[in-house]
């Protein structure tokens, strides 16, 4: 299992990782922006189609940096203690759900875990003491 850090920016996603990049050194995963994921329901207005949706860099030996731009548009606004979660990634979809149910237990579910538009198992919340969470289950890649 594995746990990385994702931040939130308003706006100026792509400048922090490109400065972020500066410093660690690695090279940046595609940048993934608004316009590129549609997602069902879901109306990104023309001025934030360009957001950063995600993006990572590699830091030291299995660790991501991650982060993403936060859209008023979805009702998200970003404040200063709400820019930072913890990305857990269990290796198996079982895994997920108990750490999802155990850890957001008391808490306030974001999103509750389910099949993702980028091909994962992910679920979101706060914990009960107002520590936000991720939990990633990337499905194994068929050969």
């Amino acid at each position: 299992m594995k746990l990385n850090t994702y931040l939130n920016f308003a706006g100026n996603t792509e400048e922090a990782f490109k400065f972020y990049e500066s410093v660690f050194g690695g090279e940046l995963t595609p940048i993934v922006r608004f316009k590129d994921m549609p997602m069902e329901g879901v109306k990104i207005p023309k001025e934030e189609e360009n957001k950063v949706m995600h993006v990572g860099l590699p830091v030291g030996k299995d660790q991501m940096l991650m982060g993403t731009d936060t859209l008023e548009s979805l009702g998200q606004k970003l404040i200063v203690g709400n820019n930072t979660y913890i990305s857990i990634h269990p290796e198996s979809k079982e895994e997920a759900d108990r750490i999802f149910k155990a850890l957001s237990a008391g808490g306030t579910v974001e999103m509750p875990m389910a099949d993702q538009v980028w091909g994962d198992y992910f679920g979101s919340f706060k914990d009960k003491f107002g520590v936000q969470w991720m939990v990633n289950y990337t499905y194994p890649k068929v050969k």
